[in-house]
């Protein structure tokens, strides 16, 4: 078996940690660590100590399920603090060459140089499109020649602070952050298709408490935009309208749900005990669906706004693809369509092998998008087995876990693209 990566994705409602082997054809799954999130809310740290505990029992039982120590991982980051901008960079080409990837990190570095506010960071730099000469649209100009090499960037900035209080908390479970990687970018990865890179589409990630976007056109990713509700914001409604717990609100919506009350027949009922009632009270489906089918709207119509504020709806000719927790919400696809006026597909992680039974499910694209997406970047040192009590060595006896590395990103991106 070749070098491992892990996936650590930490989301509002789920804490995933997975262990693998990534292959040309497949993802082998060695490991999974699956625990119910704390300390979060909307992609944003709101208590450490919960959330360190909740990671490291996610760790723990990804280790135990893998034989192997987790020293290192690809981590998610979400939230509403994320924020983008595109951005220009140019640089000569000097003598009789052709362009090699010195030029285009110069060029990277110099589309990279943008004012970005004290408390904000960088995440990503991702190229969209080079010219070169005046040529527009060049994808890769390695070895091409000319004088003037210019790249067309998409730049993801995070609050600095958000991002420190998640890196102590990973770190306080016994984890090294290799690289934050943002979800839609994670998801999109595993989810879309070639001919849909190209042809123009929208990933949509709903989670908990965030639904994720990323637009992809001609092959790269154009924009990105985290929106701070999700999923929950259903579940909140149920809780409200039939005045139940939070908890009980979410079986309710798995069981019973539907985004369509057409869809639904109206002597379909089930039994809920409200707070405050001393019987089990009947409600009927649709009237439920009603609740759900007013939140998934509003949902979508929120994400139908941003995708008209990035300016480039009308050139999503493969449309829409939803993944994430929510995503397979019945009724839920055909609200999406309604409202994006869009093509749309709900899709879930593909091409797994190993011990991968339970990953097989949209909830679970960001998690296994961390690992391609991440060993697509730059080359980082090989992971080692977690020291025990001091020690240097791997107490348990486990194999050490290593990382096999480098690829398109690691070219196109500085060193020290993400300090």
């Amino acid at each position: 078996m070749r070098d491992l990566a892990v996936a650590l994705d930490v989301g509002t409602r789920k804490i995933c940690a997975i262990v693998a082997e990534v292959r040309p054809e497949d993802i082998f799954v060695v490991g999974v660590g699956i625990e119910p999130s704390a300390g979060m809310k909307k992609g944003v740290v709101n208590d450490m100590g919960a959330l360190t505990a909740a990671i490291s029992a996610a760790v723990h039982k990804a280790e135990k399920s893998s034989g192997f120590d987790i020293a290192r991982a690809f981590v998610s980051v979400a939230g509403s603090h994320i924020s983008s901008i595109n951005s220009r960079g140019a640089v000569g080409i000097a003598g009789q060459r052709g362009v090699n990837m010195e030029d285009i990190e110069k060029a990277m570095e110099a589309a990279r140089a943008i004012a970005i506010p004290h408390n904000r960071e960088v995440l990503h730099v991702v190229p969209r499109t080079y010219s070169l000469d005046g040529q527009e649209s060049v994808r890769s100009p390695l070895g091409m020649h000319g004088f003037r090499l210019e790249v067309e960037t998409h730049i993801i900035t995070a609050s600095s602070t958000s991002i420190a209080n998640l890196e102590q908390s990973v770190e306080a479970a016994g984890v090294h952050v290799d690289r934050f990687i943002l979800n839609p970018l994670a998801s999109g990865d595993v989810v879309l298709t070639d001919q849909e890179r190209e042809m123009g589409a929208v990933v949509i990630d709903i989670g908990g408490g965030t639904t994720d976007i990323a637009i992809f056109i001609e092959g790269t990713v154009w924009h990105t935009s985290v929106i701070p509700v999700g999923g929950d914001l259903i579940t909140n409604d149920i809780t409200y309208g039939l005045n139940v717990s939070f908890d009980v609100a979410e079986a309710v919506k798995i069981h019973y749900g539907h985004a369509v009350p057409k869809a639904v027949e109206n002597a379909e009922n089930f039994l809920i005990e409200p707070f405050g009632e001393g019987m089990p009270t009947e409600v009927g489906r649709s009237d439920l669906a009603e609740i759900i089918e007013a939140r998934v709207g509003e949902l979508f119509d929120l994400v139908h706004k941003e995708i008209k504020r990035s300016g480039y709806e009308g050139l999503l000719r493969a449309g829409a693809v939803i993944t994430g927790g929510c995503a397979e919400l019945p009724g839920l696809k055909e609200v999406a369509a309604r409202e994006l006026n869009l093509p749309v597909r709900v899709a879930r992680p593909e091409k797994l092998t190993g011990m991968a039974d339970a990953l097989r499910h949209p909830s679970y694209s960001t998690s296994v998008g961390l690992l391609r997406m991440g060993l697509s970047m730059d080359s980082v040192p090989a992971a080692v087995s977690r020291p025990t009590n001091g020690s240097n060595s791997n107490s348990s006896g486990g194999p050490k876990l290593g990382k096999l590395l480098g690829g398109l990103f690691g070219r196109l991106l500085p060193d020290n693209e993400n300090n």
